[in-house]
């Protein structure tokens, strides 16, 4: 009898993913969130087996567990400049954000011995909370300045003792608005505490294809370019304004770049 039932409901959900762009966009978001908590769930056992509780070694399963979700999005990445990424030291990886997808562009070319820099909030996110501290991700306060400079400056001591590099998002919080948003300073007091260099990765934009307003989750192909690092050696608290504005120059025009050509690469848009 629940066969019965089921039948209409699999007869009508291939013809809302065809015919309508707002089933679509809500049926690919939820199946993006629910199938992350339920790789997270499978992730969690192999992370505590392997490494025996937090480490930063988990994002190496982290990374191959999450490769594979692009393509039930039908999604691309495109990816140049990999041999900025080609050394052995520390840095800091400073990159746009644009919405929770990020962390697909993040697990397709992320380094060995690289986690990130997260609001507190996402350890509560369930079982992708508790997969992200495994992982190493340091989780600092946004809210209490004084709190999140202790944590960076933990994390620039840890940065060298075990030879770590950290992903940071310096625009602070999502940005679907085109460009850029200003950059707050903690990755820069960060990269100049440790007198490590960053290494600045760019997101195309993703209107082509995610259209969070319009509700529009279309497939595309997404643009990553790694750019040559900045150096920190020798800078001192002084220069974080400036090389902060050095990182938003050079990130803004590569976004600008990159985002046209995929535009053209995708077909005119629709809005």
């Amino acid at each position: 009898m629940d066969a019965v039932w089921m039948l209409p409901l699999l007869l009508v959900l291939p013809l809302l993913l065809w015919t309508s762009s707002t089933f679509v966009f809500y049926f690919k978001k939820c199946f993006y969130v629910a199938y992350m908590m339920l790789l997270a769930i499978i992730a969690i056992p192999i992370c505590i087996l392997k490494s025996g509780g937090r480490d930063i070694e988990n994002m190496r399963v982290i990374r191959f567990l999450v490769s594979h979700v692009k393509y039930f999005l039908g999604l691309r990445y495109q990816v140049s400049g990999w041999e900025h990424l080609q050394t052995d030291r520390p840095y800091v990886i400073i990159s746009n954000h644009q919405s929770s997808l990020d962390v697909l562009g993040m697990m397709e070319i992320l380094p060995d011995r690289c986690t990130m820099i997260a609001k507190k909030e996402l350890i509560w996110a369930g079982t992708v909370g508790m997969i992200c501290w495994l992982g190493g991700i340091v989780f600092i306060n946004r809210q209490k300045t004084s709190d999140a400079k202790n944590v960076m400056s933990d994390a620039a001591k840890t940065m060298l003792a075990d030879k770590i590099r950290l992903w940071v998002f310096p625009e602070g919080t999502r940005n679907q608005n085109g460009g850029l948003l200003p950059f707050k300073k903690g990755a820069f007091h960060l990269a100049i505490q440790a007198q490590v260099p960053i290494i600045p990765i760019v997101f195309s934009s993703y209107s082509n294809f995610y259209l969070r307003k319009e509700k529009e989750f279309k497939s595309g192909t997404i643009t990553l370019k790694i750019l040559p690092k900045i150096e920190t050696k020798g800078l001192t608290a002084d220069d974080v304004t400036p090389l902060s504005e050095q990182s938003f120059s050079v990130m803004r025009s590569a976004f600008m770049e990159i985002s046209s050509q995929t535009s053209q690469s995708n077909g005119p848009s629709t809005h």
